[in-house]
């Protein structure tokens, strides 16, 4: 989940990624004497780029997360690369004292440039454009969500869609509960091969209506769009009230115009109640974030905290506050309903918290709790070998200092209230569970709370897995490969 500040420390994320390019040097081409008569002339030696060895990128990955890591304290003093076959490895290990602690769940990690600025700036990434969870008890997969434009939604694979089996023919299609006894989710992932475009694999596959259908289903290039067209902005009635409805798959830069739309659309038509639908938001850039907060804040002045960043106190110049800025299209919200997982984590929660102070009572998490990330990394570039490494280097509170809510936010709100995640009605469908929920908060109706004593993750869980495949409830996660893309980082389970 890259996060990357707007203002001065947008600013500084340039300049860190500037300065922290690894510096071109040979790229390994020679020219060889020209023949001539008599003996053959020795070959000029090629020198050796050590400039993206190995040993060269571990040792910069170490340098950058000693200046920049916002727990100095939990760093080793020494550790030597060289048992750690890769910089993902050797990464981790150097974190594993946070890790263990819960404050730093492999958010500290290494990526591409050209990647994650191409799914950063539009969404671009390769696949079948589904989201996938999986049933840990049942061994059984499932499709959250589908993204317009891509050949999953095209081939009839839609939300409530149960994935059966898997193959590259007919011939050698195996059942899920197959690939989960050899090798439980990780088989399943790997069986449905890597995000390039072109890869196809037979699929059979249940329909949430109960048709079963087997076809192949190739992979291509496409954008995520943050908000559907399909659902992601609706007006709905709820007992004679305009109520906004809103959906946001991933906080990119994609998503800013469409926020302002939304928003607009609200605001013509005079709506103050909303529910705002984040349950498998795994978060991204913090600007959007901001604007998205300042579309809340009609009624909010600029001199009102919407946030506060700080770095470890070698860096606190970088430290800032964040105070609203109203747009043309904001909205002022009376009640809000924020729809929420395990999966609405980072940026989201950074939305949710900095309501808090303004709404109080009059705002709630209906679902589940958060995943509980209250930290953001600043992204620093090696260009010579596509090396970005995400470091986790600041924290994020509210105007009242909640912060360190690394179990959640439903300790943290004034209502809160627990409904499942129905995939077998369409997101932002007035009778699907938690819309349902949401919008019975919204009119008065009482509800269970939400647990703050758990984000749907048990202990090993929130210390040793992945925040990428983060949990949705104690029995269905969000299926992740081994080696996430940065699409699969930014918006957990996509294919």
């Amino acid at each position: 989940m890259a996060l990357r500040r707007s203002g001065s420390i947008l600013a500084l994320a340039a300049l860190l990624a500037s300065c922290g390019g690894g510096g071109g040097g040979s790229n390994n081409v020679v020219s060889l004497p020209p023949g001539g008569g008599g003996a053959a002339p020795a070959p000029t030696p090629t020198p050796v780029n050590t400039t993206c060895s190995l040993q060269n990128r571990q040792s910069w990955a170490f340098d950058q997360i000693n200046e920049w890591y916002l727990f100095p304290e939990t760093l080793p003093a020494s550790l030597s690369p060289a048992p750690y076959g890769t910089v993902k490895d050797y990464i981790d290990a150097l974190t594993a004292t946070a890790r263990s602690q819960g404050k730093d769940r492999f958010f500290t990690y290494l990526t591409s440039i050209a990647e994650e600025d191409a799914f950063l700036n539009s969404g671009a990434t390769a696949g079948f454009g589904i989201r996938l969870s999986y049933d840990s008890n049942a061994s059984r997969v499932f499709v959250l969500d589908a993204y317009e434009g891509a050949p999953a939604l095209a081939a009839g694979i839609d939300r409530g869609t149960e994935l059966l089996a898997i193959g590259t023919s007919t011939a050698d299609l195996q059942s899920v509960t197959a690939l989960f006894a050899q090798g439980g989710a990780a088989a399943v992932s790997s069986a449905l091969g890597p995000s390039t475009a072109g890869t196809a694999r037979v699929l059979r596959f249940r329909n949430a209506a109960g048709a079963e259908t087997t076809t192949t289903v190739s992979k291509a290039n496409y954008d995520i769009q943050p908000i559907s067209p399909r659902y992601g902005v609706q007006i709905l009635d709820n007992g004679g009230t305009k109520t906004g409805y809103v959906n946001l798959r991933t906080f990119i830069d994609s998503a800013e115009p469409q926020l302002r739309d939304a928003f607009l659309q609200f605001r013509n038509a005079g709506v103050t109640d909303l529910v705002i639908d984040l349950r498998y938001n795994g978060g991204g850039l913090v600007r959007t974030a901001e604007l998205f907060a300042d579309l809340l804040g009609r009624n909010r002045f600029t001199n009102e905290v919407q946030s506060v960043t700080r770095f470890r106190p070698s860096k606190s110049a970088n430290d800032a506050t964040r105070n609203f800025q109203p747009q043309s299209q904001s909205v002022a919200p009376t009640r809000i309903a924020f729809i929420t997982t395990g999966g609405s984590a980072s940026a989201s929660e950074l939305v949710i918290n900095a309501m808090i102070p303004y709404l109080t009572s009059n705002m709630a998490l209906v679902g589940s709790n958060t995943y509980g990330k209250p930290v953001g990394q600043v992204g620093l570039d090696r260009t010579a070998c596509d090396d970005r490494i995400r470091i986790v280097a600041f924290a994020t509170e509210n105007a009242a200092g909640n912060a360190n809510y690394y179990s959640g936010l439903a300790g943290s709100v004034a209502n809160s209230c627990q409904a499942a995640d129905d995939i077998s009605l369409p997101l932002g469908n007035p009778g699907e569970a938690s819309t349902a929920r949401a919008l019975g908060f919204l009119s008065g109706a009482s509800c269970t709370p939400i647990s703050s004593a758990s984000n749907g993750a048990t202990a090993a869980q929130r210390t040793q897995v992945s925040p990428f495949g983060k949990p949705l409830t104690p029995a269905r996660e969000l299926l992740m490969p081994e080696q996430p893309t940065p699409a699969q980082r930014e918006v957990p389970g996509s294919f």
